[in-house]
C-alpha cells in the first residue's frame, strides 16, 4: 500500500515573491526545474523517501488561491515557521493549535492567497 498523494503543485501569480515567502518561512532553498512554457520551483525532496515532493508553478491562465486543497508542510515545531509568516508577507489564519494525538497545526496564507498548513508533533 502507498500513500495517496504523490506530488503537489501550488499555483502562484508572482513566482519570485512566492519563492521568497516559502524559502523564508520554511528556511529552505527551492530549485528551478527545467520545464518548457511554465516556471516551476521545486521544494527539496527525495523521491525514494516517505512523503510527496512538489513545486511552485506559474502558468499563464492558472489562478492562485480560492481552491479547496490544503497542503501541509511538516515541521519540528510549527510555531517556529508560523513566527516567520508575517515578515515574509503572508498571514496567519489560525495560530498553532492541538489536534490531539496527531500533534499540532497552524493555518497560514502565502503571498499569493493560497492557504497552507504547518504540521508538527510538538
Amino acid at each position: 500500500m502507498v500513500n495517496p498523494v504523490g506530488w503537489f503543485e501550488i499555483y502562484v501569480q508572482d513566482i519570485q515573491r512566492a519563492r521568497r515567502f516559502y524559502e523564508q518561512v520554511l528556511a529552505i532553498k527551492l530549485d528551478k526545474l527545467p520545464v518548457p512554457d511554465i516556471e516551476m520551483w521545486a521544494f527539496p525532496n527525495d523521491m525514494t523517501q516517505y512523503g510527496a515532493g512538489g513545486t511552485l508553478v506559474y502558468m499563464p491562465g492558472m489562478s492562485s488561491g480560492g481552491n479547496s486543497t490544503l497542503v501541509y508542510f511538516s515541521c519540528q515545531d510549527c510555531a517556529v515557521e508560523e513566527s516567520r509568516v508575517k515578515e515574509a508577507g503572508g498571514q496567519v489564519q489560525r495560530s498553532k493549535m492541538s489536534i490531539g494525538q496527531y500533534g499540532f497545526i497552524s493555518l497560514i496564507f502565502d503571498t499569493e492567497g493560497n492557504m497552507l498548513g504547518l504540521h508538527s508533533l510538538q
